[in-house]
C-alpha cells in the first residue's frame, strides 16, 4: 500500500513538474487524489489489504468509462458525414438554381430588348388616345356651354325666366367644376358667357322689380304718414312682387359667383376691412339699395355742401332715418316673401347691412383725412359711437354683425384716438385743478349726498374716467379695450402725482380746507376704484388681460400677482390703490401729528391753573379739538368722546 501511494504521489508530482501549463489543474487533481485516498482508506492508509479491492474498483470504473467513450466516438462520425453530404447536395442545388436564374434573366433581357420598339409604339399610341380624349372632353364641354347658352337665349325669347335661371345655374355649377382645371381659355369663355347672360337676366328682372317698387313708393325717404296704403291693383302688384323676388333669389347663386370673381380680379387697397365685405347681400336687397346709394353719394360726396368733414352727423343721421322709415315696408312687404321662399334672410337687417356698407366707406374715407385735426377727429369718433349705440338699440341690429366700431380699431386710427383721448384728459385735469371751486364739494349743503365729502375736482376727474369707459366699453376687441384701460390707469397715477404736489404745498397747515379736500379726494378715488375692481366689465377685462398676456396692463407683475388676477383674488387697480393708500396714510399721519402738537401747545397755559378749573376747561377744549379732527376724518358724531369721558389726549397732557 505504501508503494502504491508513493507511486501515485510521485506520478502526480512528476506530471506537475512536466507541464507548467496545467499546473493549476494538476494541483486540483493532487488534492482530489489525496481526498479520495483519505475517504477510501482512512487511517489504514499504509495497509495493503484494501489495495486489491480498491484497484479492482478503479479498473472496473475505468472499463465503463472506456466503453462509453468508444460508444460515443463510434456514433459521431456517421452524423458528421451525413451533415457534410447534405451540405454538399445543397451547394450543388444552389449552383444549379443560379445557373437557371442566369439563363432565365438572359432570355428575359433579350425579350425586353426585342419588345422595346413595340412598347414605344404602344406608349405613343396611348398618348395620342389620351390627347384625343382630352380634346373630345374639351369639345363636349364647349358644346355643353353652347347648349346652355342657346337654352338661355331660347328661354328668354319665350319669356321662360325660370328655365333660363336653371340653365344659368348649370353654367355656374360647371364653372365651379372647371375652377380646379388648367383650361384657362375655356374657363374664360364660360365666365364671359355666364356674365353675359346673367347681366341680361338680372337687368330684366331688376327693371321689372324697380317698376313694382316705384308703384309701392320705394324708396321711403320721409316718414310714412300711415301704414302702407294698398293700391288699386294691390293683388296683382303683390303677386308680381312675390314672383320677381323669388326669381331674384334663384339668381343669387350665379350672382354670388360673379361677385366673388369680380372681387378677386379687381381687388385693391380697400378702405373697409375685408371682414365687413362678407357675406354678399341678398340680390333683391341689392336692387332696393340702388336708389338710396345714389342719393347718398350725390349728397355726401363731391363738392356738395352736405359733404362736410365737420358734420359727419349729417350722413350718419340720414342713414338712421332711412333705416327707420323703411323698417315697416321691409317687415310687411318683403319679409313674408323671403319667408315663403325659405331664404333664411331678415329683410330689415339686410337693408341695414347694405346701408352700413355705404357708411363704412364714408367713415373710413373721412377718418384718414382727419388724422391731423384733433377737434374734427374727436367729433367723428363721438358721432360714430353715438351712431353705433342707436343702431343697436333703435334698429335692433344684431350684435354678431359688425357695425362701425371695427373701423376705429385700425392701427392708425386707434393710436390717434388714444393720443387724443390722453391729450384731452390732461387738458381737462389742468382745467379742473385750477378752477375756482376745485377743492369744494358741490353737495356740501346736502348732508345725505355728501358722505365722502369729495371735492369737485375729484368728482369731475372720476366722471371723466367714467366717460372714457363708456366710450370704449362696446369695442369688439379686448386688446383695444385694454389699451384704454392702461390709459385710464396712467391718468389716475398722473392725478395722484398732482394731488401729492398740491398736498406738499399745503402740508404747513394740515387743517386747512385744501389739505382736507385733498385727503377726501384721495379717499373718494380709492373708493371708486375699489368698486370698479368688483365690476363685471373690469373683471372681464382682467381675464382678457391674463389670457392675452397684455404687457401694457400686466407689465412689471410677477407670476404670483398674475395668478391672483387669474383667480380674481386681486384687481387691475391694486397697484393704484396701494399708492393711494400710502398717500392717504401719509396725509393722516401729518394731520395727526400737527393736531397733537397744536393740542399740546394750546394746553400748556392751563397746566398752571387749579385742579377744578383744569378739569372743566381742559375737558371742553380737548372735546372740541377731537370733535373737529373727527369731522375732518369723516368719523360719525357718536364716536366723539363726551365731556365726562377720559380721552387718550388727556394721557398725553397728564393729570392735574
Amino acid at each position: 500500500m505504501d508503494e502504491v501511494t508513493d507511486y501515485i504521489v510521485n506520478r502526480v508530482h512528476t506530471t506537475r513538474k512536466g507541464s507548467e501549463v496545467f499546473s493549476a489543474g494538476l494541483e486540483k487533481l493532487e488534492d482530489h487524489v489525496l481526498d479520495f485516498m483519505e475517504n477510501e482508506l482512512g487511517s489504514e492508509l499504509k495497509s495493503l489489504k484494501y489495495a486489491e479491492e480498491l484497484l479492482k474498483k478503479l479498473q472496473k470504473e475505468n472499463t465503463v468509462l472506456e466503453e462509453q467513450v468508444l460508444t460515443v466516438s463510434s456514433s459521431i462520425p456517421p452524423k458528421v458525414s451525413e451533415a457534410l453530404s447534405a451540405a454538399e447536395e445543397a451547394r450543388c442545388s444552389l449552383e444549379d438554381l443560379l445557373q437557371k436564374e442566369q439563363h432565365i434573366s438572359n432570355i428575359l433581357q433579350q425579350h425586353l430588348q426585342e419588345a422595346q420598339p413595340w412598347m414605344d409604339n404602344l406608349s405613343q399610341t396611348c398618348n395620342q388616345i389620351d390627347t384625343i380624349e382630352r380634346h373630345l372632353r374639351y369639345l363636349l364641354c364647349l358644346q355643353h356651354i353652347e347648349e346652355l347658352s342657346a337654352a338661355v337665349q331660347q328661354c328668354l325669347m319665350t319669356s321662360s325666366v325660370w328655365e333660363a335661371i336653371r340653365a344659368l345655374d348649370g353654367m355656374a355649377v360647371l364653372d365651379s367644376k372647371l375652377s380646379q382645371s388648367g383650361c384657362s381659355h375655356i374657363q374664360g369663355f364660360l365666365q364671359e358667357t355666364l356674365f353675359f347672360w346673367h347681366k341680361i337676366i338680372k337687368d330684366r328682372l331688376a327693371s321689372d322689380f324697380e317698376k313694382i317698387l316705384s308703384q309701392l313708393h320705394w324708396p321711403i325717404i320721409s316718414p310714412p304718414a300711415q301704414s302702407l296704403t294698398p293700391t288699386a291693383n294691390c293683388q296683382d302688384t303683390n303677386s308680381e312682387l312675390d314672383l320677381l323676388i323669388t326669381q331674384l333669389l334663384a339668381l343669387q347663386t350665379s350672382d354670388d359667383l360673379i361677385s366673388q370673381k369680380t372681387l378677386a380680379s379687381c381687388r385693391g387697397p380697400s378702405l373697409v376691412p375685408p371682414l365687413l365685405q362678407d357675406p354678399p347681400l341678398c340680390l333683391p336687397i341689392q336692387i332696393m339699395l340702388q336708389p338710396l346709394s345714389r342719393r347718398f353719394k350725390y349728397h355726401f360726396y363731391g363738392n356738395r355742401q352736405t359733404n362736410s368733414l365737420s358734420k359727419p352727423e349729417w350722413y350718419l343721421t340720414q342713414v338712421l332715418m332711412w333705416m327707420g322709415y323703411s323698417s315697416t315696408f321691409m317687415e310687411e312687404k318683403i319679409q313674408p316673401i323671403l319667408d315663403r321662399a325659405q331664404a333664411n334672410v331678415c329683410a330689415k337687417v339686410e337693408l341695414c347691412r347694405g346701408l352700413l356698407y355705404l357708411v363704412q366707406e364714408k367713415v373710413a374715407h373721412d377718418a384718414s383725412r382727419l388724422l391731423y385735426d384733433d377737434t374734427l377727429f374727436c367729433h367723428l369718433v363721438e358721432e360714430v359711437l353715438q351712431f353705433e349705440k342707436e343702431l343697436r338699440t333703435n334698429q335692433s341690429y344684431p350684435s354678431v354683425l359688425p357695425g362701425l366700431l371695427h373701423l376705429l380699431l385700425e392701427d392708425t386710427i386707434l393710436q390717434k384716438w388714444l393720443t387724443v383721448e390722453k391729450k384731452m384728459a390732461v387738458e381737462k385735469m389742468d382745467a379742473m385743478l385750477s378752477a375756482e371751486g376745485a377743492w369744494s364739494s358741490q353737495y356740501k349743503d346736502i348732508s345725505d349726498m355728501d358722505e365722502l365729502k369729495a371735492p369737485d375736482c375729484a368728482e369731475t376727474f372720476m366722471t371723466l374716467l367714467q366717460v372714457i369707459t363708456e366710450r370704449y366699453r362696446d369695442l369688439p376687441c379686448p386688446s383695444a379695450q385694454l389699451k384704454f384701460l392702461g390709459l385710464q390707469r396712467d391718468l389716475v397715477d398722473d392725478f395722484r402725482i398732482r394731488l401729492t404736489q398740491v398736498m406738499k404745498e399745503e402740508s404747513r397747515c394740515p387743517l386747512g380746507i385744501r389739505y382736507c379736500a385733498i385727503l377726501n379726494a384721495v379717499n373718494y378715488i380709492s373708493t371708486i376704484l375699489g368698486d370698479w375692481g368688483d365690476n363685471v366689465f373690469f373683471l372681464q377685462l382682467q381675464q382678457a388681460a391674463v389670457s392675452l398676456s397684455e404687457q401694457m396692463v400686466l407689465g412689471g407683475l410677477g407670476m404670483m400677482e398674475v395668478g391672483r388676477l387669474a383667480s380674481l383674488e386681486g384687481s387691475l387697480f391694486d397697484g393704484l390703490l396701494a399708492l393711494l393708500d400710502r398717500l392717504k396714510g401719509d396725509m393722516l399721519g401729518r394731520l395727526l401729528e400737527w393736531t397733537m402738537r397744536e393740542i399740546i401747545e394750546k394746553a400748556k397755559p392751563y397746566c398752571k391753573e387749579s385742579a377744578d378749573v383744569w378739569k372743566e376747561v381742559t375737558s371742553e377744549a380737548v372735546v372740541s379739538s377731537v370733535s373737529f379732527v373727527n369731522k375732518v376724518l369723516n368719523l360719525e358724531h357718536d364716536d366723539v368722546p363726551t365731556t365726562g369721558e377720559r380721552t387718550p389726549f388727556l394721557c398725553i397732557l397728564g393729570s392735574p
